[in-house]
C-alpha cells in the first residue's frame, strides 16, 4: 500500500494560526489608513469651499453665497448671481456641495446675515456676509476621529472630539482649544 502525500492537521493548524496573528497585526493598520484618509478628503473638501466662496464673493459684488446650491450652480432661479455668464465656470463641483456624508464624514453649510440692503440686480438675493461649513464623523472612531471646519476668515481648522462641530461664533470659526487650526 502506498503512502498518500498530504497536511498533517497540525500543520494546517500552524498555517491558520500564523494567518490569525498577520491578520490581527494589518488589520489595524488599515483602519486606521482609511480613517487618515477619510480626514484628509474632508479637510481638502473644506479648502475647496472655502476657495469656491472667495471666487463666488468676487463675482458676486463682495457677497458670499448663503446656499450651496449657488456655488455649484450660479444661474439657480436668478436668484444666486443675477449677471452670471452662461458660459463661465462654476464655483464648486455639486458633489462638494450637496452637504451628503462623504467619505464618511457628515457635512454641514451655515451663513451669517443676508445683508441688508443689497442690489439685487447686481447681487443675488442669496448673499451672505460670512458662512461656515463643517464635517464631523459619521461613526467616531472608525470613519474618522476629527471635526473639521472652515470658514470666510480662510482659515480650516479641527476639534479633536469628532463628534462636534468646531466652534462657531457668529459663523466663523475661534481658535483655541475648540479649534485648533491645521497647518
Amino acid at each position: 500500500m502506498k503512502r498518500q502525500k498530504g497536511f498533517t492537521l497540525i500543520e494546517l493548524l500552524i498555517v491558520v494560526a500564523i494567518i490569525g496573528i498577520i491578520a490581527a497585526i494589518a488589520i489595524p493598520s488599515l483602519l486606521r489608513a482609511r480613517v487618515s484618509a477619510n480626514e484628509a478628503a474632508t479637510i481638502g473638501d473644506v479648502r475647496t469651499v472655502i476657495s469656491g466662496q472667495q471666487a463666488y464673493q468676487s463675482a458676486n459684488g463682495g457677497y458670499y453665497g448663503s446656499k450651496m446650491e449657488c456655488l455649484s450652480d450660479p444661474w439657480a432661479g436668478g436668484a444666486c448671481i443675477p449677471s452670471y455668464p452662461t458660459n463661465a465656470p462654476t464655483f464648486l463641483d455639486s458633489a462638494v456641495g450637496a452637504k451628503v456624508p462623504k467619505s464618511g464624514y457628515v457635512r454641514s453649510f451655515t451663513w451669517l446675515d443676508e445683508p441688508a440692503g443689497v442690489d439685487t440686480a447686481a447681487t443675488g438675493a442669496d448673499s451672505a456676509t460670512a458662512f461656515l461649513y463643517t464635517g464631523t464623523p459619521q461613526t467616531g472612531g472608525q470613519t474618522g476621529v476629527r471635526a473639521f471646519g472652515g470658514d470666510a476668515s480662510g482659515v480650516v481648522c479641527y476639534k479633536q472630539v469628532g463628534t462636534d462641530n468646531p466652534t462657531n461664533a457668529n459663523a466663523g470659526l475661534v481658535p483655541g482649544t475648540e479649534c485648533i487650526i491645521l497647518k
